[in-house]
């Protein structure tokens, strides 16, 4: 499903699609960084999907045409890897509610946050503790 418009609402961080059926559809910023399809999300392969946590107040700062199959949003924190074709944005859109509870139940689960982390906190993956 081609969107017939796509326009960047910067203030609400807000990515709305338009169709040619008149249907309409806004994606949060957040909810699209992250589910980006980038490699650097998604992994090479099934379960290596890396958790993106800190992402609440992340902000579409670009959205630039791929052809005519996709876009590329680049975010704020520097993400810019992923190209969101139209099959992915109508599924994100179609499924929103769904992947948000997915999302947020993952976070809950990890024990992580939406919340960024202050700016001088530094963290250093060692492993499982024993």
């Amino acid at each position: 499903m081609t969107p017939t418009a796509i326009k960047l609402h910067k203030k609400s961080a807000l990515l709305e699609l338009g169709y040619a059926d008149g249907a309409s559809y806004s994606l949060e910023a957040e909810l699209l960084r992250v589910y980006s399809p980038s490699a650097e999300v998604r992994g090479h392969g099934a379960g290596q999907e890396v958790l993106q946590v800190g992402k609440r107040h992340v902000a579409i700062v670009a959205v630039d045409a791929v052809g005519n199959y996709a876009v590329r949003l680049t975010f704020d924190d520097g993400h810019n890897s992923g190209l969101y074709s139209w099959d992915t944005l109508a599924d994100l859109a179609r499924h929103r509610e769904a992947r948000w509870q997915d999302y947020l139940a993952r976070l809950e689960a990890a024990g992580a946050s939406r919340e960024p982390l202050p700016a001088d906190t530094q963290v250093i993956n060692i492993g499982p503790l024993t």
